[in-house]
C-alpha cells in the first residue's frame, strides 16, 4: 500500500477510534489534557513515519504504538513533576479503595496490557502488536495482572 493509502487509513481510523484511544492515553498519562496530547502526538507520529510500516501487522496495532509510546511519556514527565504522595495511612486507604490507584501499582507491562485489552477493547494480537510483544506474553501478562489486582482485594478485606 502506497504512504497516501496509509494516511487514510490512520485518518479512518482517528475519526472512527478516538474515543478509544484518548481513553486508553487518559487512564496511562492520569490526566485529560496530557491524554489528548498523547493522542494527538501518537496520531502526528503515525503519519510522520507512515511510509516506515512495513504492512506487515496491523495498522492499528502499529498506530495503538505510537499513542502508547507518546502516553508513557506524558506519565513520565507527569511522574517526574508530582510531589510525593503523603504517607498518611487515611489517604492510603481512600486510595486504595479505587480500582486507578490499584491499576497504577501494577508493573507497567502489566497496566499496559490491562488498558490495551479492556480500556480500548483491543484483541491478543493487537495488544501484541502495539507493544512489540509475542502473543503469548499478552496472554501471561494479562493473567498476572489480573492475579495482582485479585491479591491487592484479598489483602484488603481482610
Amino acid at each position: 500500500m502506497d504512504e497516501a493509502g496509509v494516511w487514510s487509513q490512520i485518518e479512518s481510523l482517528y475519526r472512527a477510534d478516538f474515543g478509544r484511544f484518548e481513553r486508553v492515553a487518559r487512564a496511562m498519562a492520569g490526566d485529560r489534557d496530557a491524554a489528548l496530547d498523547a493522542v494527538q502526538e501518537g496520531f502526528a507520529d503515525a503519519l510522520r513515519h507512515a511510509g516506515q510500516w512495513a504492512g506487515s501487522g496491523s495498522l492499528e496495532g502499529w498506530v495503538w504504538r505510537c499513542v502508547v509510546n507518546r502516553a508513557r511519556k506524558a506519565r513520565q514527565r507527569r511522574s517526574a513533576s508530582e510531589s510525593p504522595t503523603s504517607d498518611d495511612p487515611t489517604d492510603r486507604t481512600e486510595r486504595d479503595s479505587d480500582l486507578g490507584a490499584r491499576l497504577a501499582t501494577l508493573p507497567e507491562r502489566q497496566r499496559l496490557v490491562v488498558f490495551l485489552r479492556y480500556f480500548a477493547d483491543l484483541e491478543y494480537k493487537e495488544i501484541a502488536a502495539a507493544l512489540e510483544i509475542e502473543t503469548g506474553t499478552v496472554s501471561a501478562t494479562l493473567h498476572a495482572a489480573h492475579a495482582n489486582l485479585r491479591m491487592g482485594y484479598e489483602e484488603a478485606s481482610v
